[in-house]
């Protein structure tokens, strides 16, 4: 399994690519004893990730994001399929090696294999933890590491990032680190920010800005895994929504030329109604006055029901010369 995609390809092929994608690392995740080299089909799992964000980031990105704050159904392999495809893409921000790029992918895949079950099940649970949940989730790090053992992993730094990926690591630059605290602390950042904009029936997932401003309040300020993550996603990652000094309610189709200039489509007016065709939003220079981001939005906080199929396929055209984009969207200033 190691589908390329060309460029010519419908959108819809690149989404069911990401749910076969995430369908497989959910099957190897809930029954790994029952699957026969387990290393080996994660790391062609590992080759497939990286030929659909190679494809197309912005719509990896878009893909990633509205699927994590959208639902909690199989929250365990969504959440491991997030922090890997962050994880890849902050390597190569960071400029880590290959060999700990791939680690740091593989734990990020497989940091909660121990508990995996129960990470579905309290994704959907409204009361409060068990004891008995309280200490599978206290020791699941070590159980995943143990698992992965008897799994016949053997690589030490992989079993060490994910027995760790809890554990505090010093704030000192990257370089300076060993290479298992510096991918303990990259993996660490990226778990608790994804667990922040993913929904539990408890409460909504928070806005991808606002998880960040929680991490840097819990954190260094000049922390450099932060601001990669920053600079990587932009504050307003595609997939996410944003209220506009329009008045407008837009979605966040891909990155901008800086963190807070993304490419969005009003998709929601200012009086509430749906706006169809969505209204895109181009180069300033080209097409008049860009409309500011007022403030993120929370999944929660969008009760139109969308289709994700025609707001990700419009961030897929919106980067390239498509003649079918101008049938497809109203531009503000066009005839």
């Amino acid at each position: 399994m190691n589908p390329l995609l060309h460029e010519d390809e419908p959108y819809e092929d690149l989404l069911g690519l990401w749910s076969d994608l995430e369908a497989a690392l959910s099957l190897l995740l809930s029954q790994p004893q029952r699957i026969a080299g387990f290393a080996g089909k994660l790391q062609q799992l590992d080759r497939w990730l990286q030929d659909l964000i190679a494809h197309d980031t912005d719509a990896a990105l878009y893909l990633m994001f509205q699927r994590a704050a959208s639902s909690t159904v199989g929250y365990s392999a969504s959440h491991a399929l997030v922090c890997a495809s962050l994880c890849h893409v902050l390597a190569q921000a960071l400029r880590l090696d290959r060999g700990e790029r791939q680690i740091l992918v593989l734990a990020a895949l497989t940091m909660n294999i121990g508990m995996n079950a129960l990470q579905d099940l309290l994704a959907e649970q409204r009361e409060p933890l068990s004891s008995t949940q309280a200490q599978a989730v206290q020791q699941h790090p070590r159980d995943s590491r143990a698992l992965l053992q008897q799994l016949h992993v053997t690589d030490a730094l992989w079993l060490a990032v994910v027995e760790h990926h809890h554990a505090p690591q010093p704030s000192a630059p990257l370089a300076s680190l060993a290479p298992q605290q510096r991918l303990v602390r990259i993996l660490g950042t990226v778990d608790r920010y994804a667990a922040l904009i993913s929904p539990r029936k408890t409460r909504a997932g928070r806005s991808a800005a606002e998880s960040l401003q929680i991490l840097r309040q819990h954190g260094q300020p000049t922390d450099e895994v932060q601001q990669a993550l920053t600079e990587v996603t932009g504050l307003y990652p595609p997939g996410t929504y944003v209220q506009l000094d329009s008045g407008d309610i837009a979605v966040v189709l891909r990155r901008g030329p800086r963190p807070d200039e993304p490419q969005m489509a009003s998709v929601i007016d200012r009086d509430g109604r749906s706006l169809y065709p969505p209204v895109m939003h181009l180069d300033t220079h080209l097409h008049g006055r860009h409309p500011k981001v007022q403030s993120a939005l929370a999944r929660s906080a969008i009760t139109l029901e969308l289709d994700p199929r025609a707001m990700a396929q419009l961030g897929v055209h919106c980067a390239r010369s498509s003649q079918s984009l101008y049938r497809m969207v109203k531009v503000p200033g066009s005839p």
